[in-house]
């Protein structure tokens, strides 16, 4: 039996797409580079779709505004009405929050906002620690909650916000936030640049009540190798770079912990069919 494929789709300004692929590639999924010059009716032949980071349209109007409206996004929407799985990182997750396909409530709820920092202003990158939440979400579910993965973050809009605040609260209550930002102890990160953007309630990543759909400001195709994570990153995934650099004579093989994201997408398509 072929592996399930997987559509990375690639907007113009995208620069993320060939990362993506491989990450998939490296669990056993078929991923193609899905370009944003061909039908969208050619998504429906795809299992699950990954919309990944970069500047799209240049974020002309603001981030992800125009890549949003584009007709790709009709066709993924009614996909993932199907209970197909969509994984949007960074520039992506604010394609699926300005398309009102994550949360999934209804329409545009959320916005991804300008970071807010002390003392500085604009495009931010560093590796965070996130910490898992307990959530239907077909990307996270498999992993125990409470534990750690050190990503990087990459954006100068990655703020979730709202109109209402205690709209933020619920999709907390309801386990529609599967990743928050934390301290390397583990604490929910209320100060910056443990929460590099200040975001409320240190929220990283946001699904739909299905869990089916993802949007998440860390880059997890970024640490999908062990040599990957960053020199500063504490804690047993600190520890593992260290052990595979020592081992492998400086390539520090094997996987990262974003690579797990991408492994419960593998294991929710195999269990679907």
């Amino acid at each position: 039996m072929s592996p399930p494929r997987v559509a990375v789709i690639q907007f113009p300004g995208v620069n993320c797409e060939s990362e993506s692929a491989l990450a998939l590639e490296r669990v056993g999924l078929e991923a193609e580079i899905f370009r944003w010059t061909r039908a969208a009716t050619e998504l429906r032949d795809y299992q699950a779709f990954v919309v990944p980071g970069g500047f799209s349209y240049q974020d002309r109007v603001r981030a992800a505004a125009l890549a949003a409206k584009h007709p790709l996004m009709e066709v993924l929407g009614e996909e993932a009405e199907r209970g197909k799985p969509v994984l949007g990182i960074c520039n992506g997750a604010q394609v699926l929050v300005e398309a009102g396909l994550a949360p999934g409530g209804g329409g545009v709820e959320l916005a991804l906002a300008r970071n807010r920092m002390p003392a500085r202003t604009g495009y931010y990158a560093r590796w965070v620690t996130t910490r898992i939440e307990a959530s239907p979400c077909v990307f996270t579910r498999h992993l125990a909650q409470g534990s750690l993965l050190p990503l990087p973050v990459a954006h100068g809009e990655g703020r979730f916000a709202s109109l209402h605040a205690s709209r933020l609260a619920a999709l907390c209550r309801a386990g529609q936030t599967p990743l928050r930002y934390a301290t390397a102890a583990g604490e929910v990160a209320r100060r910056f640049p443990d929460n590099p953007n200040g975001s409320q309630s240190a929220i990283a990543a946001v699904c739909n009540a299905r869990g089916n759909v993802l949007a998440m400001m860390p880059h997890p195709e970024r640490a999908q190798d062990r040599g990957a994570v960053g020199r500063s990153v504490a804690g047993e995934w600190g520890e593992r770079r260290r052990a595979a650099v020592e081992k492998d004579g400086g390539e520090g093989e094997g996987g990262g912990p974003g690579l797990l994201l991408f492994e419960g997408l593998k294991r929710h398509l195999v269990e679907a069919r």
